[in-house]
């Protein structure tokens, strides 16, 4: 998705301009600062990320994501968990992405190449690394967005590079790097334990540094980050179904960037569904919202979530890393609401890191499943003047758990 240009009506102090989250304003700045720093086809920057794209598949488009000028806070420019951590607006976040230049070069998804080995070089590095970047043209800006990955700027065809420096890659990444031996979803977990975070994770994913010898390959950026967040929560899974189940019903509750996550946790065993709602401020409570969901047995799912897509595995794998620290099972209903304050598409990693700051906050427990939904009707009416009757009712976990039988029935 391509923003368009499009000329600001004014400057609205009570508006959304005022609080830094308009859409067009955030837009026509990157504009500005950008434009006049890409008119050039040769430059030394601080090489940030591999982007690898899914058009024309197994021939894609795989890029080197880099400032046109160097800059020391150049890592900033891809690291949600750090604008999650610092609670970056809308406008800041696509200044850094929109700053990011992509320079690509096109290459079958088995192909081993110079270029290649440079882009990984520069996934894998702990740091971004200095690049000088020659280009056949000089590039044009767009800010691209997707509902998977972050934004990104202007891009142009590679048409040579050279690393300046020695890539620091931690001996961990290097390690697995070697391994030929290893599978990709055990090489990812091994990095996650020792606190390589999934952002982290997916760029090395997607540009074939993982896995078995021959089966390494280029996976598209916005693949290699919903397998990544996949891989990591059937892991988790598997480990808190060892744990026993929650001591009581509870719910947690959080937000970020306009996006709402209201968590409700049964002592039950290991079971999982996420709805999505957008909700208008002007929306009517008494009409039903459209939303999408997805939903997981304590067996788990044979197939991808097509409805709720990569936010699906997101949230659920910030619910997990919750319930890993707490030493216990659950299952878990997540309601997502989506207002207004989202005024454009940033990627899954939103849904991720606001699920987290839900879960991060302290708890609210209930002695019955009948307390803990009253308690989310009011929440759900007074902050978005919704009815959640219109959610709960079409729960499949709800249902599910009301009618199971427990063991102690029959002791």
């Amino acid at each position: 998705m391509q923003i368009p240009f499009r000329q600001h009506k004014g400057y609205d102090p009570l508006g959304d301009c005022g609080k830094g989250k308009c859409p067009i304003c955030a837009r026509n700045n990157a504009v500005f600062m950008v434009k006049s720093a890409i008119q050039k086809e040769e430059f030394t920057s601080d090489g940030v990320a591999p982007f690898v794209g899914r058009f024309g598949y197994p021939y894609v488009n795989v890029g080197i994501l880099a400032p046109p000028e160097q800059n020391e806070e150049a890592w900033l420019y891809d690291a949600p968990k750090q604008w999650a951590a610092e609670n970056y607006e809308i406008p800041r976040i696509v200044d850094f992405r929109s700053s990011l230049l992509n320079s690509r070069y096109n290459i079958n998804i088995k192909k081993r190449i110079k270029l290649l080995e440079l882009t990984q070089d520069i996934a894998m590095s702990s740091k971004p690394v200095d690049v000088d970047i020659q280009l056949y043209e000089k590039p044009k800006f767009r800010l691209n967005l997707d509902s998977y990955m972050a934004p990104t700027g202007p891009n142009a065809r590679l048409k040579k590079a050279a690393i300046t420096e020695n890539p620091k890659i931690h001996t961990k990444v290097y390690k697995v790097f070697e391994d030929i031996d290893l599978k990709a979803n055990e090489a990812v977990n091994y990095l996650y334990k020792n606190n390589f975070d999934e952002n982290f994770l997916s760029r090395i994913l997607s540009v074939g540094t993982l896995g078995l010898k021959k089966d390494r390959k280029l996976v598209p950026t916005r693949w290699s980050i919903t397998a990544t967040d996949d891989i990591i929560g059937k892991n988790l899974i598997n480990e808190i179904k060892n744990y026993n189940e929650i001591n009581s019903y509870c719910s947690f509750f959080g937000n970020y960037l306009g996006n709402y996550y209201l968590v409700l946790m049964s002592p039950e065993v290991w079971s999982y569904e996420l709805f999505e709602s957008y909700v208008p401020s002007n929306w009517n409570s008494s009409k039903a919202l459209r939303y999408s969901t997805d939903y997981e047995s304590y067996d788990g799912r044979k197939d991808y979530a097509e409805t709720t897509a990569g936010g699906y595995y997101t949230v659920r794998l910030a619910i997990l890393e919750k319930l890993k620290h707490m030493k216990r099972q659950a299952s878990v209903l997540a309601l997502r609401f989506i207002t207004n304050e989202y005024t454009m598409p940033l990627g899954v990693w939103v849904t991720r890191e606001c699920t987290r700051k839900a879960m991060n906050d302290k708890p609210i427990e209930f002695s019955s499943r009948e307390l803990m939904l009253e308690y989310a009707r009011k929440l759900v009416k007074k902050r978005f003047n919704y009815n959640a009757d219109y959610l709960l009712g079409a729960s499949r976990l709800l249902r599910n758990v009301k009618q199971q039988k427990k063991l102690a029935q029959y002791i």
